[in-house]
């Protein structure tokens, strides 16, 4: 509880760069693709991981894992330039597993989005991630918006009801209605805190022991990637023999 404290009382900062390491000149040899379970495509296997959510073979050769940032212009710019291509050519194939783990950088409100796209089904996890970045835009402006007074008005309060005013007060209980989800079940998920804990100890964790120094994150067979733009990650992805 005391990290959701400290989380709560996060700047809300709307830009993070990424740092990482090269991945150097060493190509591996190539892998094999592998066929999908039988009438389905390997970018339609979803399944929940200890941090995240992983799309595609979990016996991929080849893993990328992405700590990535639901409000983060950084990694909306990574989502929207590597996202089809890295499951089109590369998890599509079996070669290549794709795990998204939710790194918290922008207080409540963030967590908030977190905790609703992680409560439905797993199969539509990626489909919400993608389209919250479609409207991060909206979200970050209302973020900015969001009068003192109510700020004030929610100091004090449980955890639950400061990430539920916050994400109300952006409009994402709106957005998931959108899409689908009842407000009552919105604001159910905003009410679980066994996954409001676990989402934070993620960010706790691997902020705490220099995984993640900004956002996005993203890895590649155990090595981060300097600069994630999506033609460095498909060098890398290439080097590993993807």
């Amino acid at each position: 509880m005391r990290f959701l404290t400290a989380l709560f009382l996060l700047p809300l900062a709307l830009v993070a760069c990424s740092k990482g390491e090269t991945t150097g000149n060493v190509t591996a040899a190539p892998v094999a693709a592998a066929a999908a379970p039988a009438g389905q495509k390997w970018q339609d296997v979803v399944a929940k991981t200890d941090e995240g959510y992983r799309m595609g073979n979990p016996d991929a050769p080849v893993k990328v894992v992405e700590y990535g940032a639901r409000l983060c212009p950084g990694c909306k710019q990574f989502a929207t330039t590597a996202f089809q291509p890295l499951i089109d050519n590369y998890v599509s194939t079996g070669k290549v597993s794709f795990e998204f783990r939710d790194f918290l950088i922008h207080g409540p409100a963030e967590l908030g989005l977190a905790l609703m796209g992680q409560c439905g089904d797993p199969a539509t996890f990626f489909p919400i991630l993608e389209q919250t970045y479609a409207n991060q835009d909206a979200l970050n402006d209302a973020m900015i918006k969001v009068p003192p007074t109510q700020i004030q008005a929610l100091q004090g309060k449980s955890p639950v009801a400061i990430v539920t005013g916050w994400t109300e007060a952006i409009g994402g209980i709106d957005f998931m209605k959108q899409r689908g989800m009842p407000e009552a079940k919105a604001k159910a998920c905003l009410a679980d805190t066994k996954k409001m804990d676990a989402i934070t100890a993620v960010t706790q964790k691997r902020g705490g022991d220099g995984t993640v120094e900004s956002t996005p994150t993203v890895i590649v067979d155990g090595k981060p990637i300097d600069n994630p733009t999506w033609d460095n990650v498909e060098q890398a992805l290439k080097a590993a023999g993807a």
